[in-house]
């Protein structure tokens, strides 16, 4: 029997089809594309994209030279541009502004691979940390409200090139998703007066029947309303409303935990494409008592069709029960 589940905190209906549990291993959508060819992203062809905001280098090497270990530029094809003013004006019933905002990618290493999970740990801390400075510059500009960082990864999942990459587009406005997450999450705090995602944390770990991975600073969880076969969140388990304000410790341990889940994702799924978001509190706040910052992964391994875009409802044939099993059983060599 079909199973309705409830989002507690955006309130949003799943459908679980609990029928089709016993086909919890899906074929991947779309498996990664294998290495090869000409790469703008790979040392030496510095030149080929715009300038250099932030790296982590060798010694004595200089900007938009070889010698990079992680590199941010900005993207070629912005959606958003950071120069100009705001010019917020109305049109009748409508409301618009320019596109003032800022649209960088982060360069995860200089040579061409085409998945996070395999480069060594190092790097994914020294990745995990250029978000942290990024989103912490960003703050200062006035006009800047929220930074999503983001990765695709296959063509399926929105990817143009395949070299490992990540992506940072920061709004001068609250994105509708984002406000319906910190607004369920404040109204539960007004209510209970405790942060939903410290309670789902507690609850999870009680449970134990969506846990895929218990770390000291993180859980890593099969969300109970997963709108998506193996849906994975990453929480820490300190409360802590902003990426930005993480420490390089807590940083460090989730390098290994994300090159964990990763390889748990790619090796349990025939290396599907996938897309992953940092939910994190806005940049013009400071430290929210309801609010708490984690990482969601998505495989893309179904669809969104008619009924989804018609409803807002979502349709998961694999109960997130079953997809924890899966993962947590997973063996992987992080070394």
């Amino acid at each position: 029997m079909p199973e309705l589940r409830k989002d507690p905190i955006v309130g949003r209906w799943v459908i679980i089809a609990t029928e089709r549990a016993r086909r919890p291993m899906p074929q991947s959508a779309e498996p990664l594309l294998a290495p090869g060819g000409y790469c703008p992203f790979c040392e030496g062809n510095e030149d080929k994209t715009p300038n250099e905001i932030y790296s982590f280098r060798e010694p004595d090497t200089h900007a938009d030279q070889p010698g990079w270990r992680v590199r941010v530029v900005p993207n070629k094809f912005p959606a958003l541009q950071i120069e100009g003013d705001l010019q917020k004006k109305g049109d009748g019933i409508y409301d618009c502004m320019n596109g003032i905002g800022a649209h960088e990618v982060i360069l995860e290493c200089p040579f061409h691979e085409t998945s996070m999970a395999r480069l060594p740990e190092s790097y994914i801390r020294e990745i995990l940390w250029t978000y942290h400075e990024r989103l912490a510059d960003l703050k200062m500009d006035s006009r800047m409200v929220y930074g999503m960082i983001f990765k695709n990864v296959g063509a399926a999942a929105g990817a143009s090139l395949e070299h490992s990459h990540s992506q940072l587009i920061v709004t001068p406005i609250l994105p509708v998703n984002v406000f319906e997450e910190m607004n369920g999450a404040l109204e539960f705090y007004k209510y209970r007066g405790r942060c939903i995602y410290c309670d789902i944390i507690s609850q999870e770990l009680g449970a134990d029947k969506r846990v895929i991975f218990d770390s000291p600073s993180f859980l890593v969880i099969a969300p109970y309303a997963s709108r998506f076969p193996f849906e994975t969140w990453i929480i820490p388990k300190q409360h802590n409303s902003h990426y930005e304000n993480a420490s390089k410790s807590e940083l460090d341990e989730l390098a290994g935990v994300l090159k964990t889940i990763l390889l748990k994702l790619e090796i349990a799924l025939d290396n599907p494409a996938y897309n992953y978001m940092i939910h994190t509190g806005a940049l013009n706040t400071s430290q929210l008592p309801h609010y708490h910052w984690h990482m969601e992964i998505i495989p893309r391994l179904t669809r969104v069709a008619g009924f989804e875009w018609g409803t807002g409802f979502y349709i998961n044939h694999v109960p997130p029960e079953q997809a924890a099993l899966v993962l947590r059983n997973t063996e992987v060599d992080t070394l």
